[in-house]
């Protein structure tokens, strides 16, 4: 992710919440502090395809939010 955000491209990192200041970190890192973290609850790993699906309606939003304000 962080390659396609240093070359201009939106790319984006789906981040559970306990997470999401290791993100932040990693990012700084990677040197893309900017890079796009879509908080979803936690955990992701081991829950069924519905909680997942409501995982991903929480970071769908976030994400097309986004794209729409680079797009601006």
């Amino acid at each position: 992710m962080a390659q396609l955000t240093k070359r201009g491209l939106i790319a984006a990192v789906v981040c559970s919440d306990t997470f999401m200041k290791l993100g932040t970190a990693q990012a700084k890192v990677f040197g893309v502090p900017d890079l796009l973290l879509l908080k979803i609850q936690h955990p992701l790993g081991g829950l069924n395809m519905e909680k997942v699906i409501e995982r991903a309606n929480v970071a769908l939003p976030q994400l097309i939010k986004a794209v729409k304000e680079k797009q601006s």
